[in-house]
């Protein structure tokens, strides 16, 4: 059984229209909402074994929070590819993770965070907004074999749920 993580980047600054999309850091919103989520996740969930993140500011600032609060102590691996990447990129990536690792947290970006937890879990569970973390169990032994509609959705949290 392998959990997956997929995180959405916090909340980013719009203010400095000189800077690119890929260049964009937090806004205060996002900068209060990551470590909460990270509190939350450090309440309810084992560290994963991996940290994935885009290599834009806003998600890769959002990772090393989420780390931070969630006790996670290794290395954030920064994907570039993870920037752009489409729900099959995306799940192409995850299929070549070591199985070794149980678990993964992939922080990226939306639409493709919300359509692949929709791809993998069968899901219909609207917008993943910004900060939200959905949790998903796959029945398999190696990422290689994680496959569109076989996961289970065990969490779906945002700062805004109560």
């Amino acid at each position: 059984m392998k959990t997956l993580f997929l995180g959405r980047h916090a909340k980013s600054s719009w203010n400095d229209s000189g800077i690119s999309d890929f260049e964009r850091p937090l806004n205060d919103r996002g900068e209060r909402d990551a470590p909460e989520m990270g509190q939350r996740l450090a309440q309810k969930h084992r560290t994963a074994d991996i940290i994935l993140s885009s290599a834009a500011v806003r998600a890769r600032t959002t990772a090393a929070i989420l780390a931070k609060e969630w006790g996670y102590a290794k290395d954030i691996i920064l994907e570039p590819k993870l920037y752009e990447s489409s729900p099959s990129e995306m799940l192409d990536y995850i299929h070549e993770l070591e199985d070794d690792r149980m678990s993964a947290l992939v922080i990226a970006h939306n639409p493709t965070i919300t359509w692949l937890a929709h791809l993998l879990g069968n899901l219909s569970i609207g917008n993943v907004p910004t900060s939200g973390i959905v949790v998903l169990k796959i029945p398999c032994q190696k990422w290689s074999e994680v496959e569109e509609g076989r996961a289970e959705l065990i969490e779906f949290d945002f700062p805004k749920k109560v």
